[in-house]
């Protein structure tokens, strides 16, 4: 596999890091098969009794699901783009005395990669490092015409977070992200502040989303979703009418974001999360010229809920006033 450009300046991880895959633990199978093959319209490979490995390109596993009753996200594996990077985070997690534990054998293997470096990252999110993925060039029997991965990786997620300034602290010093831009949105009478974090050319491979004032977090699931990025606008359109007709709950119609630009759907994944599959959001190539902007409101246009009932806004309160009676977990980093 080529090796990206180098991006930025010595000693710094920005151009060197992407999202490289996502494990998710689930009891429903069956539904993760037909939700992910028959709806998104990516490759599946599924072990008799064992792992379902999702596949957009030559990666062997951008996103497994695992057998377990957590029905979320529970790691996110990380690719350094070469040694020195790896090498060089690894130096930032010991002197932030953050744990590292090393995974070789068929657990590296299950995950779709020769070695990984784990440690809890935001939110005891297990995070995965590695350099070296398993790849197969076997053609793909998708729906789809493809996905945008490459040097910018897998797409990207969103998160809420009660501490989102630990949560920025940590990308930016750790992983050497920036600060695309920042969004605030009235949703349910609460005003949410967001805010979008590029590892490379990608606008962003992170969002942290956080309420103002009272730090409350309405999720159950650790992120909020899961972003691919399509190959063309006729796979997302086709996509969202196989997935309604299908029954899945689609938690936003096709819409377009002000900052990004890419124009997508939303859908509620078998483990409640949601999967957006979107289509030609920008790039940053122009880094010197880049001014992080502030927008009003998270959709130019559309992405209306469709299947939002009253009992999922009372839940969605109720979660949010349960999480002030507990703290989370945030990485131990140094200002």
């Amino acid at each position: 596999m080529s090796m990206p450009p180098v991006i930025g300046t010595p000693g710094s991880l920005f151009g060197r890091i992407s999202l490289g895959y996502v494990i998710i633990e689930s009891q429903k199978r069956a539904d993760w098969q037909r939700f992910a093959g028959d709806g998104l319209g990516l490759h599946v490979d599924a072990d008799n009794g064992g792992d379902i490995a999702l596949r957009i390109d030559e990666h062997t596993r951008r996103i497994v699901v695992c057998e377990g009753p957590a029905e979320d996200v529970v790691a996110l594996g990380w690719q350094l783009h070469d040694e020195y990077a790896l090498e060089l985070l690894l130096e930032r997690l010991r002197a932030e005395h953050i744990e590292v534990r090393q995974v070789r054998g068929p657990e590296a293997t299950r995950h779709g990669v020769e070695h990984i470096w784990a440690f809890d990252g935001p939110k005891r999110m297990r995070f995965e490092l590695f350099t070296k993925p398993l790849c197969d060039s076997a053609a793909m029997a998708m729906q789809a015409s493809g996905f945008v991965t490459g040097s910018m990786g897998l797409g990207h997620i969103a998160m809420t977070t009660r501490e989102p300034e630990a949560v920025l602290r940590f990308f930016k010093k750790i992983f050497d992200a920036r600060l695309s831009d920042t969004i605030e949105d009235r949703l349910n009478g609460i005003t949410l502040e967001l805010s979008f974090l590029r590892m490379n050319e990608r606008h962003h491979t992170v969002a942290i989303a956080a309420t103002r004032g009272k730090r409350m977090d309405a999720l159950r699931t650790s992120i909020h979703h899961l972003n691919l990025q399509a190959k063309s606008l006729d796979d997302v359109t086709q996509a969202y009418c196989r997935m309604r007709q299908m029954g899945y709950a689609i938690s936003n119609g096709i819409g377009q974001h002000p900052n990004d630009r890419e124009l997508s759907f939303y859908v509620a994944s078998p483990s409640g999360f949601d999967i957006e599959l979107g289509w030609n959001p920008i790039l940053v190539t122009d880094e010197a010229g880049w001014n992080p902007a502030h927008y009003q409101g998270i959709s130019l246009w559309g992405h209306f809920p469709e299947s939002l009932t009253f009992g999922d806004k009372l839940n969605q309160m109720q979660r949010g006033l349960v999480s002030l009676t507990r703290n989370e977990y945030t990485v131990g980093v140094s200002a």
